[in-house]
This record gives structure tokens, C-alpha cells and sequence, in this order.
């Protein structure tokens, strides 16, 4: 049976989802639980691969399993075992061929900013406070959706077949206690793309650089001309859409 994974994570301790060498990743928590509590080896594949720092407010990983569980009981036993910082919702029994990572839709992220200095959300947002001219950055945002080729806010060096990237949607908003939030969806996401174009579209509202810029650096293609990429700690996936799981 195959079976996906529901869950989130803060990942402010955590070096991403991947397993590597040397250091603490969400996937191998997940292995561990799974492995332990079915009494034998489950490897989960995720649905991406969120970079160290980087939050999940909604994840989805599946695995095959020929053991035989309550899913409510597991569930339980698995918020038990695992450490603090990572929660599972459900377990959804699926079609042999599903796949967590290859049939997602579409994905959205948000990076949280805050104005004002807070120390209790200083982890989990980053703290900026110069004047952002946002009517401008939601101008550039709408920029966005004119192209598809994305390899200027793409990591250098990173293995993929093509920088194409239907956009869906790509705005920031205000929200209370001088909080600002950019939201994007689209169909995938290139290592490091939602940083770099955060960053961006920031040297935008300074008014660093113009709409006009804005455009160019998309159709220059290099990483160069880019703006910075932001820290980790304000990214969250939120969601993940699939036609065959219901919100």
C-alpha cells in the first residue's frame, strides 16, 4: 500500500528535509518514527526539498508499506515520538502510483517580514526595517507573470533539465503589527528562487532599482544581476495541491 504524509515543521533547527551526512534533517526524523513504529524500513519521499532554516506549514511525503496500522493510532504514536518542532495531520492511503513530489500541482510559498523589532517572532520571520514601497513591489510582482524562464533567481550550479516555472499568483500584502507577507504559487520552484526573488523585488521597494531593471534582470538570465537572497528563516510552504487529495 502506499500512503501519504500530511505534516508540517518549523524548521529553525533542522539543516532542510533531505537526509545528508553530519547533520539533522527533517526526512530522517520522519524515517526514524516510521521505521521504528512499524517495525521495519520505511524511506520517505517528500513532495520538495525545503533548504535549512526553511519552515512547512503544510508538507506531503509518502511511502509504501505492507504492514497493516490504525491510521488514528499511528498518528498518535508518531507525535509521541517525534521531536517538538514536527507535527503529523494525517496519514492518506493512495493509488499505487501516486506520488508526492511528481503529481503536485501546484505549490505556494510566504515570506514573513517584520518592521518592527519582536522577539518572540524573530525566528520565525526576518526583521527589516527600512521603508518599503510596496505598491511598487506588488507592480514588479505582477512582472512575474509575463515570463516562464526563471534562471536569474535560480541557485548557480544546480542540477534541473529546465528554469520554466508557470507563475499563478505573486503579491504582498500588510498585515498587523508592521508585518509584511509575500505570497507566491506556481507549478514548481527552482532551488533558492522564492529567496532571490523576495530579494529582488526588496531592491525594488528602496528604490534601488525600477520596474524597467526589474524586467531586465528576468530576461538576462543571470544570477548576477539578481538581488540577494533573503534569510531562510522567514520562508514557509503553506501549501501543496494535488487532484486527487482533498484540501
Amino acid at each position: 500500500m502506499r500512503y501519504f504524509i500530511h505534516l508540517a515543521y518549523n524548521g529553525t533547527r533542522f539543516h532542510g528535509w533531505q537526509i545528508q551526512p553530519n547533520a539533522t534533517s527533517v526526512q530522517e526524523n520522519l524515517n526514524k518514527a516510521f521505521s521504528v513504529l512499524l517495525q521495519t524500513e520505511i524511506n520517505l519521499m517528500g513532495a520538495g526539498r525545503t533548504d535549512t532554516g526553511v519552515h512547512a506549514r503544510e508538507m506531503y511525503a509518502h511511502f509504501d508499506s505492507d504492514t497493516s496500522f490504525d491510521i488514528p493510532t499511528l498518528v498518535h504514536k508518531l507525535n509521541s515520538f517525534l521531536p517538538k518542532d514536527i507535527v503529523i495531520y494525517d496519514i492518506i492511503p493512495v493509488h499505487d502510483d501516486a506520488h508526492s513530489r511528481f503529481d503536485a500541482l501546484k505549490r505556494t510559498y510566504e515570506y514573513h517580514i517584520h518592521q518592527f523589532k519582536n522577539p518572540f517572532i524573530d525566528e520565525l520571520s526576518w526583521y527589516f526595517h527600512q521603508p518599503l514601497d510596496i505598491d511598487l513591489m506588488n507592480q514588479a510582482s505582477q512582472l512575474l507573470f509575463n515570463y516562464t524562464d526563471f534562471e536569474c533567481f535560480s541557485k548557480v550550479n544546480t542540477d534541473v533539465n529546465t528554469f520554466d516555472c508557470t507563475i499563478f499568483e505573486a503579491y504582498w500584502k500588510r498585515g498587523k503589527n508592521d508585518q509584511l507577507v509575500f505570497t507566491i504559487s506556481a507549478n514548481r520552484f527552482l532551488r533558492n528562487m522564492v529567496r532571490s526573488i523576495v530579494g529582488t523585488l526588496i531592491n525594488v521597494g528602496l528604490h534601488k532599482i525600477t520596474l524597467d531593471d526589474f524586467t531586465k534582470i528576468i530576461e538576462s538570465k543571470s544570477r548576477e544581476k539578481a538581488g540577494f537572497s533573503v534569510p531562510a528563516h522567514g520562508l514557509y510552504l503553506t501549501k501543496i495541491e494535488y487532484d486527487y487529495i482533498n484540501p
